[in-house]
C-alpha cells in the first residue's frame, strides 16, 4: 500500500455543495471533493471526497475522506457534474440521490439524502 498526501492546492479542490454563481438549489452534503485524477492511486474515474463536515449529511451517511464517489443516479461525475447531478434531482422533485462510492475496501450505494 502506498500511502498519498491529499491535494492543498485549493484551485483543485471544489466544493460539492457551494454554488457557483448564478446556480441555485444545489443541495448541502457537507463534503468537499477533488478531481480523482488530482489524487494519487485514486484512478480516474468520480471525484475523490477531500474533506467532510463532521456534522454534515455525507458524514451522517458514513462518508469519509479518502472515498471516490463514481456516479450519482447512474452516471459518471466530476467535480462540475457533481453540482449539476444534485441540482437537476432536486430540481426533478428527489428527495434522495444513489450515489456509488468506493472506499479503501470496497464499494457500496448510499442514498444521499437532498432535500
Amino acid at each position: 500500500m502506498t500511502l498519498a498526501k491529499m491535494p492543498n492546492d485549493t484551485r483543485k479542490v471544489a466544493r460539492a455543495d457551494e454554488p457557483q454563481q448564478g446556480s441555485k438549489g444545489i443541495p448541502h452534503l457537507g463534503l468537499s471533493v477533488a478531481p480523482s485524477g488530482d489524487v494519487g492511486r485514486a484512478g480516474d474515474r468520480g471525484v475523490v471526497v477531500t474533506a467532510i463536515e463532521p456534522d454534515g449529511p455525507a458524514a451522517e451517511h458514513g462518508l469519509q475522506s479518502g472515498d471516490v464517489i463514481l456516479d450519482v443516479a447512474g452516471k459518471t461525475v466530476s467535480s462540475a457534474d457533481l453540482r449539476n447531478a444534485l441540482s437537476d434531482a432536486k430540481s426533478e422533485g428527489k428527495h434522495d440521490v444513489l450515489m456509488h462510492v468506493k472506499t479503501s475496501d470496497n464499494t457500496r450505494f448510499v442514498a444521499m439524502p437532498i432535500s
